[in-house]
């Protein structure tokens, strides 16, 4: 499979998410995408950074953008994750790791001394036409979706 690169349309992608529904990328053309990825369902970090988004929510609607976090955990984990802090968007679940494939988010991490391999936090915005258009990589979670809101605002 391809791997996704800045200025150029998005290969396919369908992940089973939340809600016991598929989402297929492609059929969200005509509005803007902000694609998540994170490590793992409650973990420190990785809720702040959904309710960050969470709190944000209708300032990226009113943008014409739909945010979608993703991570390998399984759906039924997602639903967890997403009823506990009420989150206002859906949860992908990749448990293959063809979206980590597409956007390269796999790498090694090293937590106490122990390596493995991991999802690195990442964002993408993607444009109406399924272009990718900006990419964050290494993410820190403080003041990161003020970041994201403002690049949607410049499209």
């Amino acid at each position: 499979m391809k791997i996704a690169q800045t200025g150029r349309v998005i290969p396919a992608l369908k992940l089973p998410a939340t809600g016991d529904q598929t989402i297929d990328l492609k059929a969200l053309r005509g509005k803007n995408i902000i694609l998540y990825f994170y490590p793992k369902d409650s973990t420190p970090g990785c809720t702040t950074e959904g309710q960050d988004f969470a709190t944000n929510h209708l300032k990226f609607g009113q943008q014409n953008a739909v945010v979608l976090g993703i991570s390998r955990d399984s759906v039924a984990s997602h639903d967890k994750f997403k009823a506990k802090y009420n989150f206002p968007f859906d949860l992908l679940s990749d448990e293959e790791g063809k979206a980590c494939s597409v956007f390269d988010v796999i790498k090694e991490k090293n937590m106490y001394g122990r390596k493995f391999m991991g999802i690195e936090r990442s964002t993408f915005l993607i444009d109406e036409n399924g272009k990718l258009r900006r990419e964050w990589r290494k993410v820190k979670v403080k003041g990161h979706v003020e970041e994201v809101l403002e690049a949607v605002n410049e499209l």
